[in-house]
């Protein structure tokens, strides 16, 4: 499943534009950017640690994965939407990377963790119907579970820094 969003609004909780998991691979509003936490500037082409906290921004919208403690329409669970305008929303908007190992690599599974609640961002099989038929909620789980791993699938790759490089593969003689 894929982390997706358009400009549909929830109908109840929020009210603001609704997350949700499809299976298409070939959908636009299934691309996010990933950027600094909120107020930090992050470079590109800089690696993303285990533990860093970063905003994902939808490209489609400009507004960034958030959640709050609002019920999920669904299951009950802890409402994920996206918030702000063009990149810019509050501090519920980031989320720490867990991995293993220093840094997130791309073919590896994570869990993105909810920096001010601590909840996961999980899928599982809840299904919406009209006007977004068939997709899946996405919700903050409180538990780590095998509903909450998530893998870098397409888009567009920066390669590492040159400082990053160095200090990755530098060998003292």
């Amino acid at each position: 499943v894929r982390l997706h969003s358009h400009d549909v609004r929830y109908g109840s909780g929020s009210g603001q534009q609704s997350v949700t998991g499809v299976a298409a691979a070939d959908d636009g509003n299934s691309y996010w950017r990933v950027r600094g936490r909120t107020a930090a500037v992050c470079e590109r082409g800089t690696p993303v640690r285990c533990g860093q906290a970063i905003r994902l921004t939808h490209l489609g919208t400009g507004r960034n994965l958030h959640s709050h403690r609002f019920a999920s329409p669904l299951s009950g669970n802890q409402e994920v939407s996206a918030f702000g305008e063009a990149g810019e929303g509050d501090s519920l908007d980031d989320w720490t990377v867990v991995c293993s190992g220093t840094y997130w690599v791309r073919d590896d599974a994570v869990r993105f963790q909810h920096a001010s609640t601590d909840v996961f961002l999980s899928v599982t099989g809840e299904q919406y119907g009209r006007p977004i038929h068939g997709q899946k909620e996405v919700h903050g789980m409180a538990a780590s579970s095998q509903n909450n791993y998530w893998k870098v699938m397409e888009g567009i790759f920066m390669q590492p820094s040159e400082v990053f490089k160095a200090e990755r593969y530098h060998a003292e003689l």
